[in-house]
């Protein structure tokens, strides 16, 4: 190694080392779990790292549907794969788009109840290039202040003013817009269901505030699409105001199947703007062939029946009031998102690995993911989960949280006893 090079390699090193080694030290550290076989209720899990896999029942996927693994979508994937190949090796605006990638964006558009969708190799990509794409210095994004990560990061690619309003307060949201009132647009921008705590945006309201002032309205959709609204139109569709939103984002890699790919959907002007202009779907390899056909089957069987959504509707509703009435602390909302509140990142990761003693798959969350003294375990409830399932993971919820003694317990005991 060359000597002028060799002390920064050591600084750096030695930097990095220290921090990784104090978040192991406070307990922190976050490990990777192996999965040995497919997704879904019950899965096949390597924890620690070398240790033989073990039959644990999945509390932690974004496998609303239970679609992941289906045998209609797998079929649909080696079709697709045979037919069409395996990569695209191009993007879309040169050589990188079949005749199903069009498909898809329309069948998308009929789903979604909009004018025009394009796709996005992510959800991510999807936030990443919508709003430097269609908005500039002349124009103010306002954010609920708990929207997803990707959205903050997209929104901080473009010049256009941020702001954003208190957590689902429409009170201040309409402050913000009478404020703003001077710019050229103004764009109000919420998840649908927002992924840490579960609970649905007020998008009724929202787009009756933006309606008003004639503001444009942002979703990002991706925890509801397939499985919120009575036929799983997402939340515009829950909230009765399907076609009113000026611009969708979600994904294909929860409900939708799970693999990956996201889109834009909306007014036709803005999606053909990003078509245009949005870096990551410029500069991208196109979403592979084999998702696409995969996705094109998921979109048939969740529009076949209900009967899926209806069951994760259910599953949620059993969910939530078993853990009620055990004494976890959770946080109120409909959605299959049920996050444990525990407050303390330590506690979070120990009961956590706890559960997985006992057969249960989850993982704790806690800063920089959510805010500081805001750790919890999220739990996500599937079509694929049976009765049984849901009563055995009850039994060892409530082992465990007498182990560490938060059945019952506010949150004013839980941040005493561990000094937050």
């Amino acid at each position: 190694m060359d000597a002028a090079v060799a002390p920064a390699v050591a600084s750096f090193r030695d930097v990095y080392r220290a921090e990784l080694d104090a978040i192991r030290a406070a307990g922190l550290y976050k490990d990777e779990r192996f999965i040995h076989d497919p997704q879904g209720a019950e899965i096949e899990v390597e924890f620690p790292a070398g240790a033989a896999p073990k039959k644990v029942l999945n509390l932690c996927a974004n496998n609303y549907l239970g679609l992941s693994s289906h045998p209609r979508v797998v079929a649909a994937a080696h079709a697709g794969l045979e037919k069409r190949g395996y990569g695209m090796s191009s993007v879309r605006f040169i050589c990188g788009t079949q005749d199903i990638h069009r498909k898809l964006e329309r069948r998308l558009s009929e789903f979604l109840g909009t004018e025009e969708t394009i796709l996005f190799s992510s959800c991510l990509d999807a936030n990443a290039g919508v709003f430097e794409a269609l908005f500039g210095e002349k124009d103010v994004l306002i954010a609920d202040r708990l929207v997803h990560a990707s959205i903050v990061d997209g929104m901080r690619l473009c010049k256009a003013m941020t702001d954003t309003y208190k957590h689902s307060d429409m009170g201040h949201l309409e402050e913000k817009l009478v404020e703003h009132a001077d710019k050229r647009f103004r764009v109000v921008i919420t998840d649908g269901v927002f992924s840490m705590d579960g609970d649905l945006a007020k998008l009724d309201e929202i787009v009756a505030l933006a309606e008003k002032h004639g503001a444009l309205t942002f979703v990002d959709d991706s925890h509801a699409t397939g499985f919120i609204g009575k036929t799983g139109r997402g939340t515009p569709e829950h909230f009765g105001v399907h076609g009113r939103v000026d611009l969708v984002t979600t994904t294909f890699g929860k409900a939708l199947g799970g693999a990956s790919g996201g889109c834009v959907s909306g007014r036709k002007e803005l999606v053909d703007m990003c078509r245009q202009r949005a870096r990551p779907y410029l500069f991208s390899n196109t979403l592979a062939s084999v998702i696409v056909s995969g996705t094109l089957e998921v979109l048939d069987l969740v529009s076949e029946t209900t009967e899926r959504r209806d069951h994760l509707e259910e599953n949620t509703l059993f969910w939530r009031k078993g853990l009620t009435e055990a004494g976890f602390d959770i946080k109120a909302g409909a959605s299959p998102i049920v996050p444990v509140m525990l407050y303390d990142a330590k506690l979070a990761q120990d009961v956590a690995r706890d559960l997985f003693a006992e057969g249960v798959y989850v993982v704790g969350f806690f800063f920089p993911v959510v805010a500081k003294g805001q750790a919890r375990i999220r739990t996500q409830l599937s079509a694929a989960h049976t009765r049984e399932h849901l009563e055995r993971a009850l039994d060892a919820f409530v082992k465990v949280g007498k182990k560490h003694d938060i059945l019952g317990k506010t949150k004013a005991e839980i941040v005493a006893r561990y000094g937050l």
